[in-house]
């Protein structure tokens, strides 16, 4: 991993002294499909991956589909918290964006769902560059944001039919303590995003071109060297939910309440009594449907972990662990992104993307004060289109 969170984490280390969710199945018609799709970020030639998902609620599978290819280039890795491929959350989506951080001035492929064909590459402006750690993307039904670390700039496009996209303008952000951009979530008209040196911003995207909300700040695990890498938004928009970069793992929550970050709340739930397991580094979360869980990837050790929830009041309380996921240091070495399966409950199956090329099925059980998180027979499943995955999704997507 070519990373500054790589390097980052080292310091860190040497400074350091579900029962009810068998019936819980999307609402979707029975006839439609539901996808895994990933980001494979290949060097040389980079795809976007179509997978089946299926099997039963205790021994869930994927099926490969078809590998798209973006006909352009990703760079293999980078920032474990930059989502690299999109699509709006909605079931009526047809389209997927992934970024291609290694072609000219970063480019971003559009990809028909249905047809399972690439539609086009749409680039930004040459001073968008994202071959140090990629680009991460966030949309809504009128606009896609791309944020280019090397650079540190947010592209603007302009969604439009038939998955086109139209590039509109960037704006260059400046981290407090000299990181680049990494993690983005966007909610209405709120496009929160996180820097990898501690500090994190929103932004106003009423008019398209986001707007600083003149909020920027260090979150408050900074003084301890964790440091918000992804973010994950209530459907609401009331609470930001930040994955931290550290040794115990760590989340941290702001109040969007007042149209801007509020300081974070910090919650260490990996150490002492209240601990929810052993796994190191918590850059990846993703919230259930149901917004009951944070699912949080345990990114430089074997685990998976879920914390419960409270959306009315942003308290996280401790919840569960995964036994160590198979194959780590043998067949893969990081956890990145997280996506569930269904759009309802806890989201009834968990995947993981497992650098650099596999993906882990999870079955979560939860009756709302005790959970259970258990990789399915079948995991992992090897993508062999890829030497550097970090990044899923799935469709239909979760609505928010």
């Amino acid at each position: 991993m070519k990373t500054f969170q790589t390097v980052l984490l080292a310091a860190i280390a040497l400074a350091a002294p579900l029962i009810c969710a068998a019936a819980d199945h999307t609402t979707k018609p029975p006839d439609t499909p539901t996808y895994l799709l990933t980001n494979d970020d290949g060097v040389l030639h980079n795809y976007a991956g179509f997978y089946l998902a299926g099997g039963t609620q205790g021994a869930p599978t994927l099926i490969f589909q078809k590998a798209v290819a973006t006909i352009a280039q990703g760079i293999g890795g980078g920032f474990f918290g930059s989502p690299r491929l999109t699509l709006l959350p909605d079931p009526s989506a047809q389209c997927v964006y992934v970024s291609n951080a290694g072609s000219g001035f970063g480019n971003i492929s559009s990809i028909n769902i249905q047809t399972q064909q690439h539609v086009g590459n749409f680039s930004a402006s040459s001073n968008d560059i994202g071959t140090s750690n990629g680009i991460g993307l966030a949309m809504n039904k009128n606009y896609l944001y791309a944020g280019y670390t090397l650079s540190n700039t947010i592209a603007t496009f302009a969604v439009g039919s038939g998955c086109q996209l139209s590039f509109l303008g960037d704006i260059t952000v400046t981290p407090l303590n000299g990181g680049w951009i990494a993690g983005m979530a966007l909610n209405g008209n709120m496009l929160v995003v996180t820097y990898i040196d501690g500090s994190i911003q929103s932004f106003n995207t009423t008019n398209g071109i986001p707007i600083s909300n003149n909020d920027e700040q260090d979150a408050t695990g900074f003084t301890a060297a964790f440091f918000p890498d992804s973010v994950d938004i209530t459907q609401d928009g009331h609470f930001a939910i930040f994955g931290d970069a550290a040794v115990p793992t760590t989340v941290e929550v702001s109040d969007l309440s007042k149209g801007k970050l509020a300081p974070t709340v910090q919650y260490t739930i990996g150490v002492g009594t209240n601990a929810v397991g052993p796994g190191f580094n918590s850059a990846t979360v993703r919230l259930s449907p149901d917004e009951s869980l944070i699912y949080i990837g345990n990114s430089q050790s074997a685990f998976v972990s879920a914390a419960f929830f409270n959306k009315t009041t942003g308290k996280v309380t401790p919840g569960c662990v995964s036994q160590p996921l198979s194959g780590f240091y043998n067949s893969w070495s990081y956890i990145g992104a997280l996506a569930t399966r269904d759009t309802t409950g806890t989201g009834g199956v968990l995947y993981a993307a497992e650098f650099p090329g596999s993906i882990a099925i999870i079955s979560v059980t939860s009756n709302g004060t005790t959970c259970t998180l258990a990789e399915s027979p079948a995991s992992p499943v090897a993508d062999d289109f890829t030497s550097g995955l970090l990044s899923i999704q799935t469709f239909p997507p979760r609505p928010f």
